[in-house]
């Protein structure tokens, strides 16, 4: 009996590619303090049913990173009417420009949550499933860009633990040979990225790339589950976006705080947290499912 990491990334490529465009586009043109809180929250939520261990630390880091962003806008947007201090002659210090401050980071922080967990969810498979068929090309060239991403960082690992051995890594030295040691590395990955391109190029072109009109392959299929989960995540879209149309999510920082609290942003607020939560509940369920089933062996 094997268990998986993310129960919803185990769906169809289409209901994790609505999922994450809804995530994206609310989570950037939503800046009322509800939305906000429940796009961050619900982020490094599912992003730590994921990844355990190591997607708890990055929650916890992106905490000072929070922080920091918010006490930041404050000294440079000196628009708003509550001075709280002033500093450097006068320049003032408001209330409404730390708000919007953390607005500002609640937002950059939630969408870097998103392409965390959409990284570990949108595999390169499922990206060529996608858009293979529409752009064969650019798919290709996408999704090669997104794999050498992680193993670069993985080769320069390599090669700075192996002139570590010799005293020469990024880390050693004066400050003029630390540079000179991390121009090497940047030097040795550079050299094997082209080698190692060319080497691709030619399998490729020896495989008959581009030869002949290209075939296409699919493990995916739709199953009851996909269609039921897909319905459900545009009925939630459809009501969170009918609440923006009507006002509900309305939300001014500077020079004055002006926050809408109506109806349509309960509302609103209730569709959007089930639509970003929904991921999560699925991961919580398939743990809970899996310790009973592991009780009972």
């Amino acid at each position: 009996m094997q268990k998986t990491n993310d129960a919803f990334s185990a769906y169809h490529p289409v209901v994790n590619f609505v999922f994450y465009i809804g995530a994206f586009l609310f989570g950037m043109i939503l800046v009322h303090p509800i939305y906000l809180a429940c796009s961050m929250i619900l982020s490094g939520a599912y992003y730590v049913t994921i990844r355990g261990q190591t997607g708890l630390k990055y929650v916890l880091g992106m905490v000072p990173f929070f922080v920091l962003l918010s006490v930041i806008n404050p000294l440079f947007n000196t628009l708003g009417d509550t001075v709280l201090f002033t500093w450097l002659d006068g320049r003032h210090y408001t209330l409404e420009a730390l708000c919007y401050g953390m607005a500002l980071a609640a937002l950059f922080v939630s969408v870097l949550g998103w392409f965390a967990s959409y990284n570990a969810v949108m595999t390169s498979d499922k990206f060529l499933y996608l858009f293979g068929r529409f752009a064969p090309s650019l798919s290709l060239v996408l999704t090669m860009v997104l794999r050498f991403v992680p193993t670069y960082q993985k080769r320069v690992i390599q090669i700075g633990s192996a002139r570590k051995c010799i005293g020469k890594s990024g880390n050693d030295g004066t400050g003029r040979e630390k540079a000179e040691n991390g121009l090497t590395i940047v030097s040795a990955l550079t050299s094997w990225a082209l080698e190692g391109g060319i080497v691709t190029a030619d399998s490729m072109r020896s495989r008959g790339f581009g030869s002949s009109s290209r075939t296409s392959f699919s493990i995916y299929r739709w199953e009851r589950r996909d269609r039921i989960l897909l319905f459900i995540m545009l009925l939630l879209i459809g009501g969170t976006a009918f609440c923006i149309f009507a006002g509900g999510t309305a939300a001014e920082y500077t020079p004055s705080l002006s926050i809408t609290w109506n109806q349509y942003t309960v509302a609103g607020a209730i569709f959007y947290g089930v639509f970003l939560a929904l991921p999560t509940i699925m991961n919580i369920l398939e743990e809970l499912t899996w310790r009973i089933l592991k009780s009972r062996i």
